[in-house]
């Protein structure tokens, strides 16, 4: 599996407009099965970290931040004392895109670090 994370994590997401359908079920199905612990729900994949302290929370969330910079894409974070729910979708297709599992990747590189 960490060979394909990686693959994911190492492609850049593309710029998404209105007008291209989301993912379909099957489509979800294949890049869901090549993250670790992330779960899909209705139009949306999410997952939740687990630290020790605040500290190591917020400096994970500001790393999310600089990835969301980079690849022009934004989760929703919830953030708690010692942990952190992330929600990927893709609001201009009201669904999944490949940016979506591509972010998730690369959080979940980082998270590895």
């Amino acid at each position: 599996m960490d060979t394909i994370v990686n693959d994911l994590a190492t492609k850049q997401c593309k710029p998404c407009e209105g007008g291209m359908p989301p993912l379909s079920p099957a489509e979800v199905a294949i890049l869901k099965d090549q993250l670790d612990g992330w779960e899909f729900s209705d139009k949306l994949i999410a997952k939740t970290y687990n630290f020790n302290n605040y500290y190591q929370t917020m400096a994970f969330v500001n790393a999310i931040a600089w990835i969301s910079h980079r690849e022009d894409h934004h989760p929703d974070i919830l953030v708690g004392y010692n942990k952190c729910h992330v929600e990927y979708t893709t609001h201009a297709i009201n669904g999944l895109s490949e940016n979506d599992f591509i972010c998730a990747a690369k959080i979940d590189t980082l998270f590895k670090i």
